[in-house]
């Protein structure tokens, strides 16, 4: 009895965390795109030295304005929404790119901690870094270990792009900017928007 009481509650607790991830993700969408230059990625991202053979980096999908990039060899990632919640989180989202020519698991991206090791090909080991403040915050997850995280299900076929998102505890009201960190990705700067 007790084991289809936790299935239940495990899966509304995927349930939950999916819903809310889609709801921000339209919520991202919805910008009016008037700003003109405002549009442009203006924040200070962290990149590699470019090693690629001319290749453009990928963009996000039309009508996400971009926050930050971070690219590593052939895997790009792109912050495309930071929204604060009064629930006292904040879920970032954007699009990860495979420019290459292999399937990637985001082997390094699930974390090392113990209680992380279940999330294969996931974003549970991400992290927001607010440099002001001197804190890290750790992804969320649910009692089972799960993060409230996208899973990247038999990886990420060459040349593909896919959304994700990842939840975390909210800095303070006072901190507006912080660092994003997965794997062993380039840390990227953020700005956070406060949600409707």
């Amino acid at each position: 009895m007790n084991f289809r009481r936790t299935m239940k509650s495990r899966r509304a607790a995927a349930a939950v965390a999916i819903a809310t991830g889609l709801l921000l993700t339209v919520a991202g969408c919805g910008g009016g795109g008037d700003d003109g230059a405002a549009d442009k990625d203006t924040s200070a991202t962290a990149k590699e030295p470019d090693n690629s053979s001319g290749d453009q980096e990928p963009q996000a999908p039309a009508g996400n304005k971009v926050l930050a990039e971070s690219k590593q060899g052939d895997i790009a990632l792109a912050v495309t929404s930071a929204v604060r919640d009064d629930g006292g989180y904040v879920t970032v989202s954007g699009t990860v790119t495979n420019s290459g020519s292999r399937l990637w698991t985001a082997a390094d991206w699930r974390g090392d901690e113990n209680e992380l090791r279940g999330n294969a090909s996931s974003v549970a080991g991400a992290s927001l870094v607010d440099q002001q403040g001197k804190k890290k915050y750790l992804i969320l997850r649910d009692t089972e270990g799960r993060c409230l995280c996208t899973r990247f299900d038999g990886g990420l076929k060459a040349g593909e792009t896919t959304d994700w998102f990842a939840q975390f505890p909210a800095p303070p009201d006072g901190t507006t900017k912080v660092d994003f960190q997965v794997g062993s990705m380039p840390p990227a700067s953020i700005e956070l928007s406060e949600g409707e």
